[in-house]
């Protein structure tokens, strides 16, 4: 792993410990409403009125917006997260039982796949977000199940190598169950590029959340999240910026610091795939 890929691996962990603790210690309710007049669009690194220090000021109701900003992290991240691990699941059963069982099932699945992946996925995450109740289960369901595709591709196409060697033949040939030599011994070794498209798919889940929650169509307020922060900031971009520039900008760090660290794990995984190519013969 590079110095690159260690220090967002690093950034990741501050913010993971932030989002957690941040909330569950601060003195005020990062929800509630108290003396809009005292405090409101306070500015950051300043107190309130009524004596109280704002690290990133406060938004247009008097909230501490670092306060707010760690509680909606904890929401998007855990959605985004949830969201491309659910994708991965999903695509890793589909392309691994399409390249096991082959035949009609093979290209019904990759037809479905195909299918989906010629419409964009905004598209399909707007029209699906708009049939449905918005809200964290809705944008969860809807995420992994626009971005299963990609994996359910990667998966397939490593199925169909691994199922090629002569340890899979020996595993039939000794009674295992199909099914068990599948789920055993076959797709153990074929999660390598699911697993690095899961780190990759992290960032870009948390920004379609983000994308939804911006346009009112994911988490709705009063629960914070990346995206609706900046919707409710963007009125005030010129009188009090910081209310929609500070989620933005920890909506770009988290997307960029998985992005990175999602390449890391990519190239180390090239890097090793010789070396186990050459140990197995």
């Amino acid at each position: 792993m590079n110095r690159l890929a260690r220090f967002s691996a690093v950034l990741l962990g501050v913010l993971v410990a932030a989002v957690v603790l941040v909330p569950a210690l601060a003195a005020t309710d990062p929800l509630a409403i108290g003396d809009v007049l005292a405090t409101r669009l306070v500015p950051p690194a300043s107190s309130d009125a009524l004596g109280r220090f704002h690290l990133l000021g406060t938004d247009r109701f008097g909230r501490d917006l670092f306060v707010r900003m760690m509680l909606a992290g904890r929401i998007s991240l855990a959605v985004g997260v949830a969201g491309s691990v659910l994708a991965g699941a999903v695509g890793t059963v589909v392309g691994a039982s399409a390249a096991w069982r082959g035949g009609v099932v093979d290209r019904l699945a990759m037809g479905v796949s195909d299918a989906l992946l010629s419409i964009p996925r905004l598209i399909l995450l707007l029209l699906c977000a708009a049939l449905w109740q918005p809200g964290a289960a809705t944008v969860l369901v809807v995420l992994g199940a626009t971005g299963w595709m990609g994996v359910a591709r990667l998966v397939r196409g490593e199925v169909l190598g691994v199922r090629a060697q002569p340890y899979v033949s020996a595993a039939e040939a000794l009674g295992a169950r199909s099914s068990r030599v599948l789920w055993r011994h076959v797709v153990p070794n074929a999660l390598g590029p699911a697993i690095v498209a899961t780190t990759l798919g992290v960032g870009n889940a948390i920004l379609l959340e983000s994308g939804l929650s911006f346009l009112g169509l994911g988490i709705q307020p009063p629960a914070p999240s990346w995206g609706n922060m900046i919707a409710g900031g963007r009125d005030l971009i010129v009188t009090a910026p910081w209310v929609a520039i500070a989620p933005g900008v920890a909506l770009i760090v988290t997307v960029l610091a998985c992005t990175l660290l999602g390449d890391s794990l990519r190239d180390r995984l090239a890097g090793e795939r010789p070396r186990d190519l050459a140990e197995r013969v």
